[in-house]
């Protein structure tokens, strides 16, 4: 798993790339946390390059949403793969989360 920062416009972009699962969620919510902690409160989750995403991942994502949601910020992800999106439709995620199909939409 690799988490890519980069500042553009109103959000915060962090742009994962690898998989995101009981493994890599504790190091992806450490730096997470570390960009919300720089005073980033609108942040822009890039998933088009994940390959997977566990329930491990979604914690992590839902805790993200309401630390965000608790400092009056937004979550929004971008990009998700089919085998993603598919796990986010099951799991009721979709109806939680703001998605958008890319960067340039948010």
């Amino acid at each position: 798993m690799d988490i890519q920062r980069k500042d553009g416009g109103a959000y915060t972009i962090l742009a994962f790339t690898g998989r995101l699962d009981a493994i890599s969620a504790p190091a992806a919510e450490q730096k997470i946390n570390e960009t919300i902690g720089t005073g980033a409160a609108k942040l822009l989750l890039d998933l088009s390059s994940l390959d997977y995403v566990s329930s491990a991942g979604l914690r992590v994502l839902l805790a993200t949403a309401k630390k965000l949601s608790r400092q009056n910020g937004q979550l929004v992800l971008c990009g998700l793969q089919p085998s993603v999106r598919e796990v986010f439709e099951i799991s009721g995620f979709l109806s939680i989360f703001k998605v958008v199909a890319t960067a340039a939409e948010a």
